[in-house]
């Protein structure tokens, strides 16, 4: 199902990306719609996929995986079957919180999770058993200067 965002929905939008946890009255009285409006233009989002889900956001630090690392990822098989390999690999890791597959020099790019850099070598080795891979590097983040989930409206 298709669904124009016009500025309504986009107002709506912004404060659930800010908090999703809002009750459907405030959430109408921040967008300055009725409740029962709000609702609607709520579901129609939903239903329309412009709305994927609602998730809590959790502290990394406090729950023991801190270390944030991009971890640059070349191969020589550019085929299916090392395609199919990489991606059943990332669904089965929960370290790894985004995965890409790219243009240029890099095949892939896996946004990781874990404790600490011993944490790190353990995923490293779990990853390389599980794919072929040609080179892999990792950077470690030292300061996050902007993390978001919140898109540009």
């Amino acid at each position: 199902m298709d669904h124009n965002v016009d500025e309504t929905d986009r107002r709506i939008l912004h404060q659930l990306q800010k908090d999703a946890s809002l009750s459907v009255d405030a959430l109408a009285e921040l967008a300055g719609l009725s409740r029962n409006a709000c609702w609607r233009r709520v579901k129609m989002l939903e239903q329309s996929g412009v709305i994927t889900g609602r998730v809590a956001l959790l502290d990394a630090d406090k729950l023991g995986c801190g270390l944030s690392a991009l971890v640059l990822i070349r191969t020589d098989r550019h085929n299916a079957d090392a395609m199919t390999a990489l991606q059943n690999a990332v669904s089965v890791m929960p370290e790894i919180t985004g995965a890409y597959r790219m243009t240029g020099d890099l095949d892939y790019v896996l946004r990781v999770r874990v404790a600490d850099v011993a944490a790190y070598d353990t995923f490293y080795k779990r990853l390389i058993s599980k794919v072929a891979l040609s080179d892999i590097s990792a950077s470690f983040v030292m300061e996050n200067l902007k993390d978001t989930t919140a898109l540009p409206l």
